[in-house]
């Protein structure tokens, strides 16, 4: 059978105790335990680790702080919302433009506008620049940003680890159902790349400058504040499915995590394994949330990998799994601990953003009239018909 339960022992970890061809009554007799261990393959010496892994800390720590920084922002941002709702009445804040992380569709749109035309865009180019950083990220660092920062996947990892907590396990789909499942999320990328590719950049001005596109921020907030009855059984089943399988919506939904997953597949940075170094506990595998079969691969290049360094966690042999980059003319290959790569998420992080707010390019160029005319009518804004905004001959 293809169904595996993640986390359960495998069946081949105890072969010497599954029955032989002698115990059905047919085969070659039953030998002794000695004359069987002759047959299997000597067990490797353990090196246990000098120091104790801190890897997981170290991540938790990120996810944490990057959920309270989007705790923070979508409160900042409602607020900001609540003062052109009421015309005033309520108190006023600035409009966080963070918030534009969540517009992943307008910053593939800004950036292709950019590409383009060799100019920041006026409006959401706060999403193009955070894009480009959670892009960085991915090429230099695996798909950390879905492991690292990620607020859905820091959710997603909360679920399963309670579902684990609860049923003691968690559950795998059968291959035949998993892979293509894991295909929806590479189509949702490719629509929503070729809905962008097909647009001038023109056209995406034009588009961004629009009523929809100058509050999409605010009609992103509204669809959650205002969940209609089939969007909210979509969420339950969502949130009931990532309890029971690891990563439900990462793995198989998010086009998002589908877009850094392939731009990972550039990162020279990806995990290796040292077959003399392995004991073949298969501890790396059981803990993989990608399911990948780490103890039977030398090098780690899929696009699920996020870098989350939980197999190098699990892995009780000094030196048998680490993440690093490709040996060069010979030499030892470079690993890299758990701390450089934090500090090389967050210089990427902060650095782009940095530069951003500092060079003035991560504000919208909107004015406050034109936000107070259009935010209290956010949901009444129409999608622009495709082409409409395209130049006339």
């Amino acid at each position: 059978m293809n169904t595996l339960l993640s986390g359960a022992p495998s069946e081949l970890e105890d072969s010497e105790h599954l029955p032989g061809p002698s115990q059905f009554g047919f085969g070659t007799p039953s030998r002794t335990p000695a004359e069987l261990s002759l047959d299997r393959k000597p067990r490797k010496k353990l090196f246990h680790r000098a120091r104790p892994d801190t890897s997981q800390r170290i991540r938790r720590a990120f996810q944490w702080v990057f959920l309270a920084v989007n705790v923070w922002i979508g409160g900042q941002f409602y607020l900001w919302v609540r003062h052109y709702e009421t015309i005033g009445q309520s108190s006023y804040v600035s409009r966080p433009a963070g918030v534009e992380g969540w517009l992943p569709i307008a910053g593939l749109m800004n950036f292709k506008y950019w590409l383009v035309s060799g100019r920041v865009p006026a409006i959401h180019p706060a999403a193009m620049f955070l894009l480009l950083a959670f892009g960085a990220i991915s090429f230099l660092f695996r798909k950390a940003f879905c492991s690292w920062l990620c607020p859905v996947g820091t959710l997603s990892e909360c679920l399963w680890r309670a579902g684990r907590t609860l049923f003691r396990r968690n559950f795998a789909l059968p291959r035949w159902v998993d892979v293509p499942l894991r295909g929806v999320k590479y189509l949702l990328l490719g629509f929503f790349v070729w809905a962008v590719a097909s647009m001038s950049a023109a056209g995406i001005a034009e588009f961004m400058r629009s009523p929809y596109g100058v509050i999409a921020d605010v009609r992103m907030l509204n669809f959650f504040r205002y969940l209609g009855s089939t969007a909210a059984i979509v969420l339950a089943v969502l949130v009931i499915a990532s309890v029971f399988i690891q990563n439900f919506w990462c793995r198989y939904a998010c086009p998002y995590g589908a877009l850094l997953g392939l731009t990972a597949l550039m990162s020279p940075l990806r995990i290796w394994r040292s077959e003399a170094a392995c004991i073949d506990c298969m501890k790396c595998a059981k803990a993989c949330p990608a399911q990948l079969p780490v103890d039977c691969l030398i090098t780690i290049r899929s696009a699920e990998c996020t870098g989350c360094l939980e197999c190098i966690a699990a892995c009780p042999s000094d030196g048998a799994l680490q993440m690093g980059l490709p040996a060069f003319a010979g030499k030892a290959r470079p690993k890299i601990a758990p701390w450089a790569m934090a500090v090389g998420i967050a210089a990427l992080f902060l650095g782009i953003v940095g530069y951003a707010k500092t060079s003035g390019r991560w504000n919208s160029q909107v004015t406050p009239g034109v936000y107070r005319q259009l935010v209290p009518q956010a949901n009444d804004a129409e999608h622009p018909i495709p082409g409409r905004f395209e130049p006339s001959e």
